[in-house]
């Protein structure tokens, strides 16, 4: 199993209000590129698209955020770039997604071209809601692989996150983590008590401890956890096994992270029972659940509002995880705590 553990691929947020901070969020994109061992030119790709992305969204928004996280599959490395904003919406996407398009005098590449760019690509934008853009750029040698060789090599799932620290803090006390083969999945959200680096100890143990063994039943995985974190403050965790073979998930919780399954017009969410991982389990307890290519599964510590629904986005639902996930948190972030979304979904049920 391919493992990412959020803790070693840590989500930078770059807030944007003024011009003069364009440049800092490139700096800091093209220094995510160098370590991540990018070529130049390469490099000077993120270059151009953070820094027309941060443009235009200065332009039409006037105040926004880049995310930036590394990514990691199959052994290459490569750049998440999300571009989030609550601006008036783009009222002709087909027109502005035309090359060369740039109706607000930014450097007028156009989201055509940060597509062209992109080695993936996606974007949502609802009327007074504002607009998410997803891209992911890779290094030249990923790039360059055929189309039927790049969809070989494609994740048997799509995953998107969005894992930040509360105002004020460094680090997440939150944290995730995915363990993927070609036919299941084993998916950790954990959320350390409190804030900081001390819930980041209990909630980064807990998905590192899982990463050992991601094969083993959910409930175990979560007995074993409770064992391994005891000398922490504990954490709130969510675990579950996606067998897609048998179109099955199986499923275990104790505390707060909401999970739910989304099918069409069906959303279930799944039962985690009350304590605390480390400290005190009352009842590990596992649920199945159906399985299959077009099923959504959407994870939230409690940094996330509860009172969201799909349908109030009309298209969302189709959109790469990273949208989902991207809109989720702009829209219903707490904004007093740390807040984690993971969204996973078959990698047959999605096409860019």
């Amino acid at each position: 199993m391919e493992t990412i553990l959020a803790a070693e691929h840590r989500q930078s947020c770059h807030p944007l209000s003024d011009a003069s901070q364009v440049a800092a969020v490139r700096r800091a994109a093209v220094d995510l590129c160098n370590s991540l061992d990018f070529d130049e030119t390469a490099a000077g790709e993120v270059a151009i698209v953070v820094t027309e992305a941060a443009t235009n969204l200065l332009k039409h928004a006037g105040h926004g955020e880049i995310l930036l996280r590394p990514l990691q599959h199959n052994g290459a490395h490569g750049i998440e770039i999300l571009a989030v904003d609550k601006g008036p919406g783009i009222t002709n996407l087909a027109a502005s997604l035309a090359d060369g398009i740039s109706t607000a005098g930014s450097y007028g590449v156009g989201l055509g071209a940060m597509r062209r760019l992109s080695s993936e690509f996606d974007i949502y934008s609802s009327p007074g809601r504002g607009t998410v853009i997803l891209m992911t750029l890779w290094p030249r040698a990923v790039k360059a692989l055929s189309p039927a060789e790049a969809a070989r090599r494609a994740p048997a799932l799509r995953c998107g996150a969005v894992c930040l620290p509360m105002h004020g803090e460094h680090i997440p006390g939150d944290t995730w983590s995915l363990a993927l083969d070609a036919t299941s999945a084993t998916v950790v959200v954990a959320d350390g008590l409190g804030h900081g680096p001390l819930a980041a100890q209990a909630s980064e143990l807990a998905a590192a401890t899982v990463a050992r063994d991601p094969a083993l039943p959910a409930a175990t995985l979560l007995e074993d956890m409770h064992g391994a974190i005891r000398a922490t403050r504990g954490a709130a965790v969510a675990v579950a096994r996606i067998d897609m073979l048998a179109g099955v998930v199986r499923f275990a919780g104790v505390g707060n992270i909401a999970t739910h399954l989304i099918s069409g017009p069906e959303r279930r969410q799944l039962v985690s029972h009350n304590g605390i991982v480390g400290s005190n389990i009352r009842k590990v307890q596992e649920f199945d659940a159906p399985w299959d290519e077009y099923t959504l599964m959407i994870l939230c510590s409690d940094g996330i509002g509860t009172r969201w629904h799909l349908d109030d986005y009309p298209g969302l639902a189709s959109c790469h995880p990273a949208i989902i996930a991207a809109v989720l948190y702009r829209d219903f972030s707490r904004g007093r705590d740390d807040v984690t979304v993971v969204v996973l979904r078959d990698q047959q049920g999605w096409r860019p």
